[in-house]
């Protein structure tokens, strides 16, 4: 156990930064709310290329504000736009000093001023160990910085150091170049894309190609296509009320009312229910011959591999649309015809006499691992599924166009430009292979990790790989994305939240990327001592993605330009044990994690300066977490000065709910630890706690969840104090020991309760998950018993309230209405149970008289009639009415 840290007591001296006083969690939530539904429109550099669990931009320019501003003499502030100077900002040295001072728990706003000006900030240098998708990198070189950061995986390398060559990057170089390309290929390609239009005698484009898995039925031999429903599509434009199916009988391409009804086929007559596929949320198929049911899994292995069928096609006609059609003349659906398969054979005939394409196509094989095998991350074995090397998730069309593209781009000869051009098609992949599946109901392409692994899909679609008028995902889609980000990084602005509406700043004069650099290799390695002011980064968090097995996807493509380029892509596949993150295939859980994690903060310890600071993201799962994680960051000598809640915009676990919820954590080296006994940090903790809740309260709005994430930093801060010297009984108290003793009190100080959580999530318009867990931090309120009790469900990913007339939350309540003794009814059963029978019209009477309204019965009804609008929660309450007296 460590006594001593190395440091000096002096650091009790250091000047305290602006974001160990506060931080304006308010501000930067509600522009994260809006960032991550359009991060295309915010920051558009962060949509050139894919990264998992990529932080928001805004989050961390805020953090790099308030971690870095400490020094009014080494910052100016420039005004966005031409011409912009110290002076446009309408002050000085003083100003800018009192702005940082400023910052206080109770309004951390100040500060706030300079989020959307153009700040300098000189002689700082970061660093960010675990820099992923570089957005710590590119927003900290925006305040003209030197930053450092490194990345075991080359695939993190590559994207990063693309963001911040952006900045440094001629628009026109590269519109040129991808000209180039285009006049090389795009022809050849587009031409396999053709179906006949529908609607005359030319061709149109497709948009999409439908495909479906058949195999043999083990019984009777009858082909099963295994179509998990027959709905293809939504209907649009003038079938906007209708469903579009393919009929199983015809094959035809058809318009229904409803899927999910009886519905009949308006080309053969034939009568089904299109929700009702031949698969099962089981892996089985069902012949629709013979009725036999077999694994799916099973019966590819035993046939060697399954067939795929072409069976319909969205297109684009330019010819209709030119001539002045509807929108549904020429944008639809249609079957497939001999003239589309005629294609597909020329396209594999001509892939089968394309030697020259084969050194761009990879070769390697599928690597075994944590979510290509059947695990405890992820139960989708692609092998199990008949893929066993990379290629074999593309067809013969899409390798021949691939291919083509990538030849072609080899032949850019300035290696910049080529390497923008690389990123383009790499990220192009996400939407290009039968890998993909299409979403009804928004008629549109889906990237292939949507859920963070690989999921061989029986009904896969095929994207128009070099891309017409609409669709998602395509190369020239993905080029226009690419190039909006160079756009940005050369002259970035700032969109932020100002009396409710959304600004957006002029561009700033300070382009993204200069004085920045980028390492690939593992952070434990780095030798720097003493040479960060600050680092800021987002460290992995045990196993929520394997990174090194799903950018395997986009190396084994990349390696193919960039193996005799650069160091770190010579390999078959990027780096396995050495990543810090959870993976039972490796044989690596908790205990290998936490001691990585360990080295890390370590590393990290030595490289930051005396007075240095630690800012990073966490994603806080529970007090063991929390308990593990101050313990790592304990032992290496640091001490935790504040934490505080952030969204995140984040898709968190595989096959498991969206938790949209991060923790800022605020570490500084700490000084001599001195001993104490429990009793007196428990007193000193409660104080803290209280007093930071006084503070909160006084001039700030904020829910009781994240006003308890706020006091959990205070209080970890004064246990930080004394790490190692914490005694109880005689004996010493671990982190993890201590974080459940503050939980018990954070909890303690709160009365909120489920049912104050519900009423609050009343009052919002289409509550979320992410909404419930907000409520929840720190209160005694229970989430998992909200939804044992049915105050909420998750339907299909849907987060769906337990109000008076959610048919599952009533049967709830209606079963223990009708038990003994009431079984144990609370207020909020009764006064939905009352609000659906008034409902109905059904006499309320001697339920009234039974329960002789309790005073707390009375109360919550006018609270839920307040929260919800709904005023006959208080009607209800006089008598027995009917509905048809309102």
């Amino acid at each position: 156990m460590s006594k001593e840290t190395g440091r000096s007591s002096e650091r009790s001296q250091r000047k305290e930064l602006p974001i160990e006083r506060g931080f304006p969690i308010e501000r930067v939530n509600e522009i994260a709310q809006k960032e991550g539904r359009a991060k295309q429109y915010y920051r558009p550099i962060y949509t050139m290329h894919k990264w998992w669990a990529r932080r928001l931009g805004c989050v961390f320019r805020s953090i790099s504000l308030y971690s870095l501003l400490d020094d009014s003499d080494k910052v100016e502030v420039h005004e966005p736009g031409e011409n912009g100077t110290l002076g446009a900002f309408g002050g000085g040295h003083s100003e800018v000093e009192n702005l940082i001072e400023s910052v206080d728990m109770a309004d951390p706003e100040s500060l706030w001023e300079l989020y959307p000006k153009d700040v300098r900030i000189g002689d700082k240098k970061i660093l960010d160990p675990f820099m992923g998708g570089g957005t710590s990198l590119v927003e900290a070189s925006r305040f003209g910085i030197e930053a450092d950061g490194y990345d075991l995986n080359p695939v993190a390398w590559f994207v990063t150091k693309k963001q911040l060559d952006a900045g440094q990057s001629d628009v026109e170089e590269l519109e040129e170049a991808f000209e180039q390309v285009k006049e090389d290929v795009a022809d050849e390609i587009l031409d396999y894309y053709k179906t006949p239009c529908p609607h005359g005698d030319h061709d149109a484009d497709v948009m999409y190609n439908f495909w479906v898995k058949e195999v043999d039925c083990v019984s009777c031999g009858h082909d099963v296509p295994l179509f998990n429903d027959f709905r293809l599509a939504a209907g649009r434009y003038e079938h906007d009320d209708e469903d579009v199916c393919v009929c199983p009988d015809c094959d035809k391409v058809v318009h229904v009312e409803d899927y999910r009804s009886d519905s009949t086929c308006e080309n053969c007559g034939f009568e089904w229910i299109p929700s009702e596929g031949n698969t099962s949320r089981g892996g089985k198929y069902a012949c629709p011959e013979c009725g036999q049911k077999y694994n799916i899994v099973d019966a590819i292995e035993e046939q060697e591999g399954y067939n795929l069928r072409l069976y319909g096609i969205e297109y684009y006609c330019q010819v209709c649309d030119e001539a002045g059609e509807s929108r549904g003349t020429y944008k639809g659906y249609k079957e497939a015809e001999q003239a589309d398969f005629d294609r597909v054979q020329q396209a594999q005939s001509e892939w089968e006499r394309r030697e020259d394409l084969r050194e761009y196509i990879p070769e390697e094989e599928i690597p075994e691992g944590a979510i290509t095998a059947a695990s405890e991350v992820s139960g989708n074995d692609v092998f199990q599924h008949n893929y066993t090397h990379w290629s074999d998730m593309y067809n013969e069309r899409q390798l021949l166009c691939l291919g083509s593209i990538l030849r072609s781009i080899s032949t850019i000869q300035d290696s910049n430009t080529r390497e923008f051009l690389l990123l383009t098609f790499s990220e192009a992949l996400n939407y290009n292979t039968l890998m993909n599946i299409y979403n009804p109901n928004y008629n549109k392409n889906t990237n292939i990790f949507k859920n963070n692994s690989f999921t061989p899909p029986t009904e896969p679609i095929e994207n128009n790989v070099w891309g017409t008028e609409y669709g998602t995902g395509t190369f020239t889609s993905m080029w226009e994305m690419v190039k909006k980000g160079v756009e940005y990084a050369n002259s970035p602005t700032e969109r932020y939240v100002e009396g409710g509406d959304t600004k957006e700043s002029p561009p700033f004069n300070k382009p993204i990327g200069e004085d920045a650099s980028v390492h690939q290799g593992d952070m434990r390695l780095i030798e720097a001592e003493d040479e960060y002011d600050a680092v800021i980064t987002d460290p992995p968090y045990y196993d929520n993605i394997i990174y090194s097995e799903v950018s395997d996807f986009f190396y084994v493509w990349q390696k193919i330009l960039l193996e005799d380029e650069y160091e770190g892509f010579d390999q078959e596949k990027t780096p396995r044990a050495e990543s810090i993150v959870a993976n039972p295939y490796l044989g690596k859980g908790s205990e290998e994690f936490e001691s990585e994690l360990h080295e890390a903060f370590s590393a990290i310890h030595k490289a930051l300066k005396e007075d240095g600071v630690l800012t990073f993201t966490y994603h806080h799962s529970n007090s063991e977490s929390w308990g593990e994680l101050l313990e790592s960051l304990c032992e290496v000598g640091f001490e935790v000065t504040a934490t505080y809640p952030i969204s995140a915009d984040m898709n968190k676990f595989i096959g498991g709910e969206s938790i949209e919820f991060d923790i800022i954590i605020v570490a500084r080296p700490a000084g001599d630890r001195q001993p104490i006994s429990w009793n007196s940090l428990r007193r000193n903790i409660v104080r803290t706690a209280k007093q930071t809740h006084q503070r909160l309260t006084e001039n700030r709005e904020l829910s009781e969840g994240n006003i308890g994430v706020i006091e959990m930093g205070r209080a970890f801060h004064e246990y930080s104090k004394h790490h190692g010297e914490v005694q109880r009984g005689g004996e010493v108290m671990s982190a993890k020991e201590v974080v459940d003793e503050i939980y018990g009190i954070i909890q303690q100080g709160s009365d909120i309760g489920e049912v104050d959580v519900f009423l609050d999530l009343l009052e919002i318009d289409d509550p979320t998950y992410n909404d419930l867990n907000m409520l929840t931090r720190g209160t005694s309120a229970n989430p998992d018993k909200m939804k044992q009790t049915l105050l909420y469900r998750m339907a299909a990913g849907e987060f769906i309230l337990g109000t008076w007339d959610d048919e599952k939350r009533q049967a709830y309540i209606q079963e223990r209405v009708n038990g003994e003794g009431d079984n144990g009814l609370t207020p909020l059963d009764k006064a939905q149970f009352l609000r659906h029978r008034y409902e109905q019209g059904k006499s309320i009477q001697n339920y009234l008289e039974k329960w002789t309204v309790p005073d707390d019965l009375r109360e919550l009804c006018g609270e839920l009639a307040d929260a919800s609008g709904d005023d006959v929660y208080r009607r209800i309450l006089g008598g027995d009415r009917t509905i048809g007296d309102f």
